[in-house]
């Protein structure tokens, strides 16, 4: 995929899916650097103080304390520095109205978590994978990434 390691930021508050993601990470085919936060002030603050080393991909968990991943993605696509990053939703919920809404705003993909841990590495496999090509956001029909 790449020659230097994919740097995501995972936006997420339970410690266990934050776990579950990091391991699934290491059973990727690909090198990765994964940064977490806990809560969407922690993600705006960061982002907002990187001067150049911004991720390559943010997985952005919708239901946070503080500040929600629908505030963040918000926030992210208004400003110019940032409006090119892929954004991941990374959600339990799937509300189709919600789904469509996110899309709109500007989120690249959004990834069902899976019930199971098994199918996590391949759900977080297709979003990365489709990344090869950021230029091209996928049509509406391919922005959710579920576990079969």
């Amino acid at each position: 995929m790449n020659e230097r390691p994919i740097k995501l930021l995972l936006a997420d508050d339970d410690v266990d899916d934050r776990f579950f993601f990091k391991d699934s990470l290491s059973k990727l085919p690909f090198e990765t650097k994964l940064t977490t936060v806990t809560n969407g002030v922690e993600l705006m603050d960061l982002l907002m103080t990187s001067e150049s080393d911004l991720p390559d991909v943010i997985f952005l968990d919708l239901n946070m304390p503080m500040k929600s991943g629908f505030e963040c993605l918000a926030e992210i696509m208004a400003h110019d520095k940032f409006r090119n990053l892929p954004i991941i939703i990374y959600s339990t919920s799937m509300d189709e109205p919600v789904v469509k809404s996110l899309y709109e705003q500007g989120a690249f993909h959004y990834i069902r978590k899976p019930g199971e841990y098994s199918k996590l590495k391949d759900v977080i496999f297709k979003g990365l994978s489709s990344l090869t090509n950021k230029s091209t956001k996928p049509s509406i029909d391919n922005f959710v990434i579920q576990s079969l």
